[in-house]
């Protein structure tokens, strides 16, 4: 909030000939609206006095009574003729508030700004070129952007998964010997049985037992 301004707060010459306007009728309104070359400011130079005043806002309204980039006052506003262009100096364009603000400069001079000393107002500048016709611009609404849809991601390819294959039964090398396994034999009964060592029947059929001399396999043959 912009606290530090002191313009227009003072009674003015500006407040008390709009006081007078109520009495004298239409004989202030020619003074209101007198503002001349020999008390004008160019634009810049309201450029920088608003920059100092409200921070170059020409649409401010902190609600402390003091509006528009050059923080009119209501008093101030209707008598430099502000309420041709709107109630508020702040509804007002640009242009419109200074060319109120030149009419304010004839009528009280720089003193009616605190700011005037910062801005380089003096009642002496050539008048500014102003088109105050234009109606104040309401500020432009952005279409809202359409949100992107969200990404996708693709499903992740589970890798395909190998199917076991049942296992193949073991096929049995069966032999061609003189003695066929039966169940419950082992090699150590059969090579007694037949009055050997169990080696070497073993070593005889290794090629049908294996590697494995305590596995045999009822029907193998064997030679013995």
């Amino acid at each position: 909030m912009l606290i530090n301004k002191a313009k227009h707060r003072r009674p003015s010459k500006a407040v008390r000939v709009a006081t007078l306007a109520g009495v004298a009728g239409a004989a202030v309104a020619v003074p209101l609206m007198g503002a001349t070359n020999a008390s004008a400011a160019s634009v810049s130079t309201w450029d920088a006095v608003a920059q100092c005043e409200s921070g170059g806002n020409w649409s401010i309204n902190t609600g402390n009574g003091y509006y528009g980039g050059l923080q009119f006052s209501a008093s101030s506003w209707a008598a430099a003729g502000g309420t041709q262009f709107a109630p508020r100096a702040d509804l007002a364009t640009k242009a419109q508030q200074i060319q109120a603000a030149e009419k304010l400069l004839a009528i009280q001079g720089p003193g009616a700004w605190s700011c005037a000393g910062a801005g380089n107002l003096t009642a002496g500048g050539p008048s500014p070129d102003l088109n105050t016709s234009a109606t104040k611009a309401a500020p432009k609404q952005q279409a809202p952007q359409p949100k992107a849809a969200p990404r996708q991601q693709a499903p992740k390819q589970q890798a395909p998964q190998q199917q076991s294959r049942p296992a193949t039964p073991q096929h049995h090398v069966m032999g061609h010997g003189n003695y066929t396994v039966k169940s419950g034999d082992t090699l150590a009964k059969i090579a007694k049985a037949h009055g050997k060592n169990w080696k070497s029947v073993y070593a005889d059929n290794k090629s049908v037992i294996g590697s494995n001399p305590n596995l045999i396999f009822p029907g193998q043959k064997l030679h013995v």
